[in-house]
């Protein structure tokens, strides 16, 4: 989870607390005064200190969890190789999750005109890296994006960040694909949306089983895309996307 997600987490709690505080007791009137301004501002001040000391803790308390990982394993985290490595991975573990402070809303917000445009608009090969939520470890491969608008377009490059914004967070590869689908439905309400994912999982490949060719095909189909002759045409163009 990353520091924006957590920090977001504990805004809506506070929230949530003051809002029943107020439903108890409604406040009294309180005047005004140059000194009580002044103690307010200070208070603020105070709450946004411990606001980025909570933060801070939060990082070091991950650094110091990479530490007891690396001691588990046998090794010494502080000799020369690994002394930055627990600074890297929180760092690394920021980037994998960045998806949590994305917005599919905000995402897909800007729309065009299709001037009459009433086929299919498939992006494919969009690539992408997410990490399984069961053993905590990368799946990567490929998904193809589609849709049919009604009046309105989306630009290409956002069918690409739409995927990362789901692709960057704790994931199955099953749900990933529906959010992706359900994202694309809800924020452009086109006649019908298809997706389709192919990735390799290396909590298969490195451990388990540990099968490194098997690949996972998923896909959810919403609208038009249920149909046979456009489920058809979605799937020929998978095919065809050089994967």
């Amino acid at each position: 989870m990353t520091q924006l997600h957590r920090a977001e987490t504990r805004r809506k709690s506070i929230q949530r607390q003051n809002m029943g505080q107020h439903a108890k007791k409604a406040p009294k009137a309180v005047e005004r005064t140059p000194e009580r301004s002044k103690s307010v501002i200070l208070g603020l001040a105070m709450a946004h200190m411990l606001q980025r000391a909570a933060e801070a803790a939060t990082e070091a308390e991950a650094t110091t969890a990479v530490r007891t990982l690396l001691s588990y394993i046998g090794e010494d985290p502080d000799r020369e190789g690994l002394k930055e490595t627990p600074r890297r991975v929180v760092k690394a573990w920021d980037e994998l999750t960045q998806g949590y402070g994305q917005d599919p809303a905000t995402i897909l917000a800007t729309d065009f005109d299709g001037a009459g445009y009433d086929e299919m608009v498939v992006c494919r090969n969009v690539e992408f890296v997410s990490v399984c939520e069961h053993h905590l470890l990368p799946f990567l491969g490929v998904a193809h994006v589609a849709y049919v608008p009604r009046t309105r377009v989306v630009g290409l490059s956002k069918m690409g960040r739409l995927v990362d914004c789901f692709a960057r967070r704790l994931q199955i590869q099953e749900k990933m694909t529906q959010e992706i689908a359900e994202a694309m439905r809800l924020h452009l309400n086109p006649r019908g949306v298809g997706v389709t994912i192919i990735a390799k999982h290396l909590c298969m490949a490195c451990r388990g089983v540990r099968k490194q060719q098997s690949e996972m095909v998923t896909s959810c189909l919403l609208g038009v895309f249920k149909a046979p002759a456009v489920r058809a045409e979605f799937f020929n163009h998978c095919r065809n996307g050089g994967h």
